[in-house]
């Protein structure tokens, strides 16, 4: 079992800079992630793209190839939501595991029967449930464990409330795999209980119920799926802690976290709160970071914004969300092909929608643009869009000048 990769480094490093380096994102460096390209301007966020922890990830799985270069590598799901990392590491022989289709919540979502004792697996960046890591184990093979250090601190505090008996109310996608990690992490305790929301709304609806009462059933409807077996919403929601699935818009996890404080107050009185609330800001530094980096962006006048990552990346379409909710323009689109300069279209994902839709003329008169990206997606990728949006604009010539002074 490794936690720590095997020390080769310098080794894959070349091979990392090959396949995610990019020479147009260097070049917006140098000019303090500014660059004018004829009549057009292009900012990039302070910070975007892969964070410590994605590095840290698809390094070790790098890594990982190395040090076996002769056994079979499998990987649970995604190592990150990036289809062009997943594709670089199926290109290099290691087989992706699909999770299997009707699993029952909190059961192994997986099909292991494949894994051998001398093969090696390796853990995704997002982690995985106790009932996937019990029955790998049952293997006897060997694991490379690349759960981010973010998401093994929402872990620590999620075991602290179930060790103590509090519910853990996560904010998150309950589909996602780092929230039902997270959510297999309560149930190492007896009496361990979750419930998860997604949204203020749902959120809303269990603190009035909390405050108030009410059909104890219909809540049991409305969260099926997202809570732990046997939940009862009135035993349960005595006491709760707060967490949050690291990716998710900070500033809505800490408004949460602060609707049920004042439903618990409501409730219990203002000095029988600590009894029965507790919460941690567990949004990882890197979401934040990108987050931040996008209002201050968002600072300045543009005409529009480009994000860039995986359709299924939540810290992703928290961005697009963010830029939306300020009235920009946003584009969210996975990679640069969904940007056509020769018919002016984008194809893009809009926020809060699960389907791509193309647009004609999207780009039309804009100079001021922005663009950031997902902490899973990397430079090349971002690099690769900014030259389509030149193109798009006819200062693909003037672009590769740039490039080449």
């Amino acid at each position: 079992y490794y936690r720590k990769g095997f020390g080769l480094g310098r080794e894959v490093q070349q091979a990392l800079e090959s396949d995610y380096a990019g020479d147009v994102v260097n070049l917006l460096r140098e000019g303090d992630n500014h660059l004018s390209i004829g009549e057009v301007s292009v900012t990039l966020a302070k910070e975007f793209g892969f964070c410590y922890g994605v590095e840290r990830a698809v390094e070790y799985a790098y890594q990982t190839r190395r040090k076996f270069p002769d056994r079979r590598l499998f990987l649970v799901g995604e190592i990150i939501h990036n289809p062009h990392v997943n594709a670089n590491l199926r290109q290099m022989g290691i087989e992706m595991l699909e999770p299997l289709p009707n699993a029952a919540d909190g059961e192994v979502r997986f099909d292991y029967s494949a894994v051998r004792q001398e093969d090696v697996v390796i853990l995704p960046a997002f982690g995985v449930t106790i009932a996937d890591f019990t029955a790998l184990r049952g293997h006897g093979c060997v694991l490379v464990d690349t759960t981010c250090g973010s998401v093994l601190n929402v872990w620590k505090r999620v075991e602290g409330y179930a060790r103590d008996a509090y519910t853990a109310v996560i904010h998150g996608k309950h589909y996602h795999e780092e929230t039902k990690a997270t959510a297999s992490q309560v149930m190492k305790y007896p009496g361990g209980r979750y419930l998860v929301v997604f949204n203020m709304e749902e959120a809303r609806g269990v603190c009035d119920y909390i405050e108030q009462g009410g059909d104890a059933e219909a809540l049991s409807r409305r969260f099926q799926g997202r809570h732990s077996p046997g939940f009862d919403f009135t035993r349960d929601l005595e006491r709760v802690g707060i967490a949050n699935q690291t990716t998710m818009l900070s500033g809505e996890s800490l408004a949460i976290a602060e609707e049920f404080r004042r439903s618990m107050e409501r409730r219990h009185g203002s000095g029988a709160v600590a009894e029965h609330f507790r919460t941690f800001d567990t949004i990882c530094s890197a979401t934040q970071e990108r987050q931040d980096a996008v209002v201050a962006l968002l600072r300045e006048p543009l005409d529009v914004m480009v994000v860039v990552g995986g359709y299924n990346s939540s810290n992703t379409t928290h961005l697009a969300a963010l830029v939306e909710t300020h009235g920009v323009p946003v584009y969210h689109i996975e990679d640069a092909s969904c940007v056509d300069a020769a018919t002016g279209t984008i194809r893009h994902q809009p926020v809060g929608q699960k389907q791509e839709v193309e647009v004609t003329g999207w780009l039309g008169a804009a100079q001021r643009i922005g663009v950031t990206a997902g902490a899973s997606t990397p430079n090349n990728k971002v690099g690769e869009t900014i030259a389509r949006i030149a193109a798009t604009a006819g200062l693909d010539r003037e672009l590769s000048v740039l490039l080449a002074s």
